[in-house]
C-alpha cells in the first residue's frame, strides 16, 4: 500500500488482468492490443444493462456526475460477475489532471471498492501529468505514439462507418469492413507495423478506398450530429445506445472524432504554461505532442478529401476559429469551448440536427452545451438542436420521444 492506496507492482504485471471501462468500441479494441504488446493483459469491459447502474447507485453518491456512476458501476458489476480472479485483477482509469471531476473518479472508485468489499484491488491511473505512479505500470513514449496512431485509425473507421451504414445495399457490409480493418490493424500492431507516419498515411488511404467500394444507394435520411460530455457522447452504455436508435429511425449520424478532444486538452496545457508558467521541457514535450497529433488529424482529412466520396471533418485549428466570437477560449473545463465548436462545425458540414447529450451533474457540459444553444440558433436559425438529459432517473422512452420530435422537424426542413 502506498499513500493509502494499493500500488500495482512489477510482480502484478506478470499475471494480473487489468479491466478498463469501455467508451469507444472501435478505438478501445485497438488500444487493448497496444497494451497487450507491452506486456499488460488489458481487457475492455462490455457489460451493460440495469445492473451497471444499480451498482453505481449503490456505491457512488447520487449527486455525482452520471459518467462516474456508470464507469464505477461497470467495474463493480464486472468484479461481481464471477468471471475474474479477484486476487489477480486490477482496474485502470484515466486522470486528465484538469478541473473536471473526471480527474477525481479514481478516488471515488477506490472508495466504492472499499464499500463493495474489494479494497485489495489495485487501481492504475492512466495519466500524462504525473498524478500517480505505479512501479508495475508505465506509460512510455512508444505507447503514446502507438495510441495516437490507433486513435487516427479509430476516428477514420468511425467516420466512414457512420457515412456508409445508412446507405449500404447489403446490410452489414460496413460493420463487416470495420471488423476486417480492426483485425488487420491489430495484426500489424502485433508485428510492430502500422505505426510509422508513412504506414499510417498509406493505411488510412486504403481504408477510405475500401469503404468507397461498398455498394450504396440513395436514400432519404435526416443527418444528425451527436455532441456532449465525452463519455455520454461516445459510450452506448452512457447514451442508451443512441446511435443504434438513430439508425433505426433512418438517420445518418456524424460523431466528432476523439483526436480533436485530445488536441483541445493538449492545446490547453500550452495555454496554461503561457499564462501561469511552467518548465521549458514540459512546454517542448506538449508542443511536440500537439504537432504530432495534428499530423494524424491532417492524414485523416487528406485521405478522405483525396478519395472524394465522403465528408471530411474540419481541422482543429478551424474549429477554434468558429467559436472566436461565441465563447471564450478560457472556458475549458470538461469539453469546454470545443463542445460549442463541434456544434458549429456540424452545422457547417450539413448536420444541423444535433443531439446534445447532457449527463447529470456535469456543470461545464450544461454551460457550453445546452447553455450555448440559444446563441447558436441566433447565428444559425436553420439549426435544430435538442438537449437530452442522461441520468439514472431518465427513461429511455422519454429520451427517444424527444429525439423523435427533433427528427420530425428535421424531416420537414
Amino acid at each position: 500500500m502506498q499513500g493509502g492506496r494499493i500500488e500495482f507492482s512489477k510482480d502484478m504485471k506478470k499475471d494480473y488482468t487489468i479491466l478498463i471501462p469501455n467508451m469507444l468500441s472501435i478505438h478501445f479494441r485497438l488500444f487493448e492490443r497496444i497494451f497487450h504488446s507491452h506486456g499488460y493483459n488489458v481487457q475492455v469491459l462490455k457489460n451493460d444493462g440495469p445492473n451497471v447502474v444499480s451498482e453505481g447507485l449503490k456505491h457512488v453518491h447520487n449527486d455525482t456526475c452520471y459518467p462516474a456512476l456508470l464507469v464505477i458501476g461497470q467495474m463493480l458489476d464486472a468484479l461481481g460477475s464471477g468471471r475474474y480472479d479477484l486476487n489477480k485483477t486490477a482496474l485502470m482509469i484515466t486522470q486528465t489532471g484538469g478541473g473536471c471531476r473526471a480527474s477525481n473518479y479514481i478516488h471515488l472508485l477506490r472508495k466504492a471498492l472499499v464499500s463493495a468489499g474489494y479494497a485489495h484491488i489495485p487501481v492504475i491511473s492512466l495519466n500524462m501529468s504525473g498524478l500517480e505512479k505505479n512501479s508495475g505500470f508505465k506509460l512510455t513514449f512508444a505507447m503514446i505514439k502507438k495510441i495516437g496512431a490507433a486513435a487516427a485509425y479509430g476516428d477514420l473507421l468511425m467516420l466512414l462507418d457512420n457515412q456508409v451504414k445508412p446507405y449500404e445495399t447489403i446490410s452489414g457490409s460496413s460493420s463487416s469492413l470495420v471488423e476486417y480493418w480492426v483485425n488487420e490493424i491489430t495484426a500489424r500492431f502485433d508485428k510492430g507495423r502500422a505505426y510509422s507516419q508513412r504506414e499510417i498515411k498509406n493505411n488510412l488511404g486504403s481504408i477510405v478506398k475500401s469503404f468507397a467500394q461498398i455498394e450504396r444507394e440513395d436514400r432519404d435520411t435526416v443527418k444528425v450530429g451527436i455532441v456532449g460530455e465525452i463519455f455520454v457522447k461516445y459510450a452506448p452504455l452512457g447514451n442508451n445506445h443512441l446511435e443504434e436508435f438513430l439508425y433505426s429511425q433512418g438517420c445518418e449520424v456524424m460523431v466528432p472524432g476523439v483526436i480533436a478532444f485530445v488536441l483541445f486538452k493538449t492545446d490547453n496545457r500550452i495555454e496554461d504554461i503561457k499564462l501561469y508558467g511552467g518548465s521549458r521541457i514540459k512546454h517542448m514535450v506538449v508542443s511536440w505532442l500537439l504537432g504530432y497529433l495534428t499530423r494524424f488529424e491532417s492524414f485523416i482529412i487528406d485521405a478522405v478529401r483525396k478519395e472524394g466520396t465522403f465528408a471530411a471533418p474540419s481541422p482543429y485549428s478551424h474549429m477554434k476559429t468558429l467559436v472566436k466570437d461565441v465563447v471564450g477560449y478560457g472556458n475549458k473545463m470538461g469539453e469546454g469551448w470545443l463542445l460549442t465548436a463541434e456544434m458549429l462545425e456540424l452545422i457547417e458540414m450539413g448536420y444541423g440536427n444535433i443531439v446534445c447529450a447532457q449527463p447529470f451533474g456535469c456543470l461545464p457540459n450544461h454551460i457550453v452545451g445546452k447553455g450555448m444553444i440559444r446563441k447558436i440558433r441566433e447565428l444559425h436559425p436553420e439549426s435544430n438542436i435538442v438537449p437530452i438529459d442522461y441520468d439514472p432517473g431518465a427513461t429511455k422512452v422519454n429520451q427517444e420521444n424527444r429525439i423523435k420530435l427533433m427528427l420530425a422537424v428535421g424531416a420537414e426542413r
